[in-house]
């Protein structure tokens, strides 16, 4: 499949934990700069889809339609972790498009976030669909659905318009042709893609640097989307997560998916960067998400430090003895 060892963990100074996965950077106009591993393997873009899928919605200006809120609106791109103010701005969501929760198709769940999450069950609440990590998504979904005059019961059929349009406006932005895409269905129900893994750090690149997209209001939604990520970041996943982490730094748009796959562009450099993790572990995205940037001498060491403060690099046993480490052991081959 094209993985190579990323990450190596070690229990004292023995070899405990290998990382296989591979990584793909590119220039703005697509072309292969590094990589480890094969930078053309098909990969599912899962949750680090969301940016892409907001963009019909945005390009509608549904957000201004319904009143909603810049915060309220970010949601459309993330895989919050219920946490309160996630809750309250959902709820608002609801109120200001008229939606009835349990026509959100992503199943009933409790947060993510294991505060939120212990909060629900101390105060004996059951699952509810808008604690579902993809619940803005879904939102924002409905919502131009309503808009449109589409069917709102079956927006996530592959074959529904809504779907018909996410899945053009991806090829459009990655330069694949529609064919080529594979098709799945995600953990909240939706039609989910896999594309190449350089045409994701391409799709990210131009995120960052919509000038690079060619329909102007395409340009102008994907715009206005990565800078409500940065305005809004904890919006985007909570108060202590990867991608919180990087949508800090104005210069990063940035965004994970489920089972190891990450997406990021830079502004200043114009570059993308993609990554998946074959074992689908997200702890050890700062650990190789640091190492990039630290490669390609990126000028922020705050956001540097910041991912290494969500997860370190030295792993701690539950009383907090210092037991071992994690390493990035990839070779970077220049295209």
């Amino acid at each position: 499949m094209g993985f190579v060892p990323l990450v190596e963990e070690y229990r004292g100074e023995a070899l405990e934990n290998v990382h296989y996965g591979a990584i793909s950077v590119v220039d703005e106009n697509g072309k292969v700069l590094y990589a480890a591993g094969d930078p053309h393997h098909q990969t599912f873009l899962r949750s680090a889809a969301k940016p892409f899928q907001a963009i019909p919605v945005l390009k509608r200006r549904v957000d201004e339609l319904y009143g909603l809120s810049g915060k309220e609106t970010a949601l459309f791109a993330a895989s919050h972790r219920g946490e309160t103010f996630h809750i309250e701005a959902l709820e608002s969501i609801l109120r200001k498009t008229g939606i009835v929760e349990e026509n959100l198709y992503c199943g009933p769940a409790y947060p993510l976030n294991e505060a939120a999450r212990a909060e629900r069950l101390r105060a004996h609440e059951s699952k509810r669909r808008i604690f579902h990590n993809c619940s803005g998504k879904h939102s924002g979904l409905i919502a131009l659905c309503k808009h449109m005059g589409w069917d709102e019961e079956t927006y996530y059929m592959p074959d529904h318009p809504l779907q018909k349009e996410i899945v053009a406006t991806l090829a459009a932005i990655a330069e694949v042709p529609e064919s080529s895409i594979s098709l799945g269905v995600d953990g909240c129900g939706l039609p989910i893609f896999a594309i190449p893994l350089d045409k994701i750090a391409y799709a990210y690149m131009k995120l960052a640097c919509p000038d690079r997209i060619e329909d102007a209001e395409t340009a102008a939604a994907a715009a206005k989307m990565a800078r409500l990520m940065n305005e809004y970041p904890d919006m985007i996943a909570d108060t202590r997560f990867v991608c919180s982490a990087l949508l800090k730094d104005p210069n990063l748009t940035a965004k994970g998916g489920a089972k190891g796959v990450y997406g990021i562009g830079l502004r200043r450099e114009r570059i993308g960067i993609s990554l998946k993790v074959s074992d689908g572990s997200e702890q050890v995205w700062p650990c190789i998400i640091g190492s990039i940037l630290e490669r390609l001498g990126y000028a922020n060491q705050a956001t540097i430090d910041r991912l290494y403060e969500v997860v370190p690099n030295e792993i701690y046993n539950d009383g907090g003895t210092l037991v071992g480490y994690r390493r990035p052991v990839y070779e970077w081959n220049a295209k």
